[in-house]
């Protein structure tokens, strides 16, 4: 594998480890404090990232949303939002999402290189669609993303997303926020898919803050050796 950016992963979950509920409407797992800090992480980063289900599902915009914050961005001559980035294996994708359509950032798409053509027939000017390889490989995604000048990627989700990144030891960095609730449904989805993840048992990741945000906690966690405190 080539050079890799600093991967942070950022996520919210309920008492019980659920990402969301079964219902068709989004649960919000942080309150409007946190929303400020993950806006903070979104504007000192280069690229953000979610899978294509998040984007089905969830419709994010991706955006920063300090007027603040963007004009620093700008004004250090960056786009007033990091470069948004998805990764699909179907490229069942719709144009019209938020992902595509809100804002003036950069947008790549990741998908399996039988998908390639179809996808970028579909997504036409909405995005650079890149062959990830076949099957997609996450390795080969963050490489790219080194290549095009990405130097801190933020990971927002969902579950395939995490699970992969941690599996193959692919991130640096854990930001998990536990809302004061349980979903308590047996289908509703998990942080986690079935798998091994490093660190274990044996080679515990590093707590580096605990920190009580209005009604949640943030959990910060160190998972490489590349990981930083700044």
């Amino acid at each position: 594998m080539g050079e890799r950016p600093y991967v942070l992963l950022s996520c919210g979950v309920s008492l019980d480890g659920c990402l969301d509920d079964t219902s068709a409407h989004r649960v919000l797992f942080s309150n409007e404090a946190d929303f400020d800090r993950v806006d903070e992480i979104r504007a000192g980063s280069d690229a953000i990232l979610v899978g294509a289900g998040t984007v089905r599902q969830d419709n994010p915009r991706l955006l920063v949303r300090s007027q603040c914050r963007r004009t620093d961005r700008v004004g250090r001559g960056l786009p007033s939002s990091p470069t948004k980035v998805t990764v699909t294996a179907s490229g069942r994708l719709d144009p019209g999402a938020a992902f595509f359509t809100a804002g003036d950032a950069e947008r790549l798409v990741y998908c399996a290189g039988a998908v390639v053509a179809p996808t970028r027939a579909r997504l036409g000017s909405a995005a650079t669609v890149v062959d990830a390889g076949d099957p997609l490989d996450l390795e080969r995604v963050l490489t790219d993303l080194h290549d095009r000048g990405v130097g801190r990627l933020m990971v927002e989700g969902g579950q395939s997303v995490h699970s992969q990144l941690l599996g193959r030891g692919l991130a640096d960095e854990l930001h998990l926020v536990v809302a004061p609730f349980f979903v308590g449904e047996p289908g509703a989805p998990r942080l986690l898919g079935d798998g091994r993840f490093p660190p274990g048992p044996g080679c515990r990741a590093v707590l580096a803050e605990v920190r009580q945000i209005g009604d949640v906690v943030l959990l910060r966690y160190g998972l490489s050796h590349r990981f930083t405190t700044s």
